[in-house]
């Protein structure tokens, strides 16, 4: 469970170190023998939860391995490019927002009350996203689970408050789905 969006801001920044790596190691195979031992180690000894750790490692190590090769003016000028697009992305391009996928879950113990379809519609009016992943029913339950991108808190507890005013029995769980793996 992943956010593409999230995954997809790293490639600019993956790319331009690569490039970086790349242009340092390009002349000396024992700087490219130790390249390949680094990032085993980063590999299999790091535990990286979120994209963005993988890309700002990898920068790290483009770092000292530009430094360590004795290419201080690439290094520096390659780091403040890095730097400006980082700047960059994060001022202009992608704006902080709530706008981000949640697992909710919806349960009632008696289904003749409340149906997909009445559940379907509340999401939709709330949320700028809605896919169905999972649902169950059965004589004593009736269970959907959803993807669902809210744009606000205020959207949340709307939504929160229509499918409680469905059935007193209404169950609702929203899971946070980023950093979920």
């Amino acid at each position: 469970l992943s956010n593409r969006r999230m995954f997809a801001r790293n490639f600019v920044l993956i790319a331009m170190t690569t490039m970086f790596i790349i242009s340092v190691v390009k002349s000396s195979l024992a700087l490219s023998l130790g390249l390949v031992g680094a990032l085993s180690i980063v590999r299999f000894r790091t535990a990286i939860k979120e994209p963005e750790e993988l890309a700002f490692l990898f920068i790290t190590i483009a770092i000292g391995l530009g430094l360590g090769a004795d290419q201080r003016i690439i290094t520096i000028v390659a780091v403040l490019v890095i730097i400006a697009l980082i700047i960059l992305r994060n001022r202009f391009l992608y704006k902080p927002t709530l706008d981000q996928n949640l697992h909710l879950t919806i349960s009632s113990s008696k289904p003749e009350k409340i149906s997909l379809d009445q559940i379907v519609s509340i999401l939709e009016k709330h949320c700028s996203m809605v896919n169905l992943r999972r649902f169950d029913e059965t004589d004593d339950i009736i269970e959907a689970t959803f993807l669902a991108n809210f744009r606000d808190y205020q959207d949340i507890e709307n939504t929160r408050s229509e499918l409680v005013e469905l059935s007193e029995s209404v169950k609702i769980t929203f899971l946070d789905s980023q950093g979920t793996y």
